[in-house]
């Protein structure tokens, strides 16, 4: 990549520098540090060690100051990679900041992690693994198992034994041995920690607090157990950044997984069961980037830790930590000169005319210049929009036409979205999402293949659209119309060959990669290529699970809508490829900054891509933009790479310990 910005906190300074540093320098990039202010000499001492190592000059720099310099370098000019742990607040700031520049950004953020227990769970090693969960380092860990979500049945009896442990804890100096826990890290993050707890108190919570000993100075903060608080509760929803618990209780596993997941964070969880096939399937249904099985808070740097939603993307550790640090070698650096105002009025749209075939009348609208007594098809096919499998009107009234290169002349009309169409179609994915995510991935590849069988079928007649529209010769569009099919075969096959791996960890144990699905992916197709481009963006996302909402070519739509009935006649469930026909920027607007959707792919313009960056931060989701770039989407790397399955997945490690005849 060049150059990469890595910015890391104070909780954990040499660990976590050296989850950013190693791995740009092994992947040939150089690094510029900027260490928390409180933890500026452990940095300076690596940087020692690096010298003394012989590594070059300029090679490792580290750059102390405030919190506001972390800004100023991630929005430098000649920084390529910004990679950032801390809190989601401070992430979301860089993702505005950096939005649009071309550089590629890691976040590593907050969270809310659930520590299921069920009641088939051995409670004594359960408490233990509380302990570890959230007094470890006082709480002041993005992973802390700071939800407890215990089953109703063994509620009382686990949190009695929680409150006996808590008595034995001993808070003290932290260099002492026999000490369990340290002080906070100053006295303004306890001042924040003891308001959470306040404002539990008053929303009708009861705490408990107690511990062995606690010095009487210094900012030190007694375990704090929080009960008969609510799911909505701001000491559950909340990252309090302490060692503050809060329990809240459920009766069924269905139950259990749906409170796990009742967070705007994804950061880590634990299952605590005696029942693995209970544990497994608890642990996969469990929205976050590690998963632990009687354990909490385990890391290795054969495994990558990062998390889905707010609590960031990107990896760091493992294989997959280190494609944050590469970049296909085909593709340059994207330096985009944006105008600020433009982003004020992008999206905006002002609907076209529809074309009446019945009146004998002139009709104006913008395509290149102003074109005049166009030539209106004497029957109105209005195309209408593809949303749950099933044909839709758009919710406006407007259409949109769409012309013929060579001669000007009107082909037909699709339909013009808007934001209620939007909304429809992200309701249809998030509907099919889960049974589409939950077929067999071979399942998954026989679909594909029935499309690319479905396609050949019609090879001519799509070759014949792409050059009424396009106005190329029509044995090029016969060569796009094969690679479309070719792609669609390759990426078939890949739906059963990425789904994880076994990482070589230190654990006595499993520790296994998934790839999961992102979920919901928002897609803006290019004006080139637009039946090759499609396919080559649709196939990978869907292949490995996730439901799309795509936006075709704006000049060129017709190759899209023609696969409706590809799609009807190849037993592609409902919901799983919503396609909306309109300005790509104007629904590009609501898509990105839709709630629920967890990802968008822009390939437009460099403003496009700067706003989809930005529009990204509220829920922090996952974009992929070509920031204004060309892409030859016949090449085999730049239509096809792997770079299309590392944005279709979600990373997520399950460690799974074992000891019964060697445990000891």
């Amino acid at each position: 990549l060049g150059v990469v910005a890595a910015i890391v906190p104070w909780n954990f300074p040499l660990m976590l520098l050296s989850w950013k540093v190693c791995p740009a320098l092994a992947m040939g990039n150089t690094v510029v540090l900027k260490p928390a202010s409180y933890t500026r000499m452990t940095a300076l001492l690596f940087a020692e060690i690096c010298t003394e190592a012989g590594l070059p000059p300029g090679v490792f720099n580290v750059v102390t100051g405030p919190g506001s310099m972390g800004s100023q370098l991630a929005t430098h000019p000649d920084v390529d990679k910004v990679g950032f742990t801390g809190s989601t607040e401070v992430g979301q700031i860089l993702r505005r900041a950096t939005a649009g520049t071309g550089v590629k950004l890691g976040l590593e953020l907050g969270g809310k992690s659930p520590f299921v227990v069920f009641d088939s769970a051995d409670l004594d090693s359960t408490v233990e693994g509380v302990v570890d969960a959230i007094f470890f380092n006082q709480g002041q860990v993005c992973s802390a198992g700071s939800r407890l979500l215990v089953q109703e049945n063994i509620a009382d009896r686990l949190i009695g034994m929680i409150k006996e442990r808590m008595t034995h804890l001993r808070l003290g100096d932290s260099l002492d041995k026999s000490i369990d826990m340290g002080a906070i890290v100053d006295a303004s993050q306890r001042k924040t920690i003891d308001s959470y707890v306040q404002k539990a108190k008053e929303e009708g919570a009861e705490v408990y607090q107690a511990c062995a000993c606690m010095p009487t100075t210094g900012c030190y903060y007694p375990p704090t157990l929080i009960t008969k608080v609510q799911p909505v509760s701001i000491c559950v929803q909340e990252e309090i950044f302490g060692p503050v618990l809060a329990v809240v209780t459920f009766r069924t596993p269905k139950e259990g997984i749906a409170l796990a997941n009742n967070t705007r964070f994804g950061l880590a969880g634990s299952v605590w069961t005696e029942n693995l096939n209970l544990a497994l399937e608890t642990a996969i249904s469990i929205k976050a980037g590690s998963c632990w099985v009687n354990c909490h808070n385990l890391f290795d740097s054969a495994s990558g830790f990062g998390g889905y939603r707010e609590s960031g993307f990107g990896r760091d550790g493992g294989k997959e930590g280190l494609y944050e640090y590469v970049k296909p070698a085909w593709m340059p650096r994207a330096r985009p000169k944006l105008n600020k105002d433009d982003m004020k009025c992008f999206g905006a749209n002002v609907a076209p005319r529809p074309l009446n075939p019945s009146q004998d009348e002139k009709h104006v609208f913008p395509v290149t210049g102003t074109i005049t007594d166009i030539e209106v098809p004497s029957i109105d096919r209005t195309v209408k929009m593809y949303i749950g499998g099933a044909q839709k009107r758009p919710d406006a009234p407007y259409a949109r036409p769409v012309f013929a290169s060579s001669t000007g002349h009107i082909l037909c009309q699709v339909g013009e979205g808007n934001r209620k169409d939007v909304r429809e179609a992200v309701e249809a994915a998030h509907k099919a999402a889960p049974g589409w995510g939950k077929r067999a991935a071979h399942n998954r590849a026989q679909i594909v293949y029935y499309v690319a069988e479905n396609l050949e079928l019609r090879h001519n007649e799509f070759a014949c659209r792409i050059a009424d529209m396009t106005g190329r010769t029509l044995d090029d569009c016969k060569n796009e119309v094969d690679i479309a099919i070719r792609r669609l075969f390759h990426w078939g096959a890949y739906a059963d060959k990425y789904g994880g791996t076994v990482q070589e960890t230190t654990l006595y144990g499993c520790t296994v990669k998934i790839h999961e699905p992102v979920g919901v992916i928002g897609i803006a197709c290019p004006d080139e290529y637009p039946l090759l481009a499609f396919v080559s963006l649709f196939a990978p996302a869907v292949i490995r699970g996730n439901t799309v909402i795509i936006i075709p070519s704006e000049k060129h739509p017709l190759s899209a809508t023609d696969l409706y009935q590809v799609f009807d006649t190849s037993d592609l469930p409902g919901g799983v490829v919503n396609i909306l026909t309109g300005s790509r920027d104007h629904l590009t607007k609501y898509l990105s900054e839709h709630q629920d959707v967890e990802a968008m792919w822009y390939f437009g313009s460099a403003e496009g891509s700067k706003f989809v960056e930005s529009a990204s931060v509220d829920n922090v989701k996952r974009t992929w933009v070509n920031y204004g770039l060309p892409r030859d989407w016949t090449d085999y790397e730049q239509g096809q790479g792997e770079e299309f399955l590392y944005h279709a997945i979600e990373v997520k490690n399950i460690w799974l310990p074992m000891g019964d005849i060697f445990a000891n």
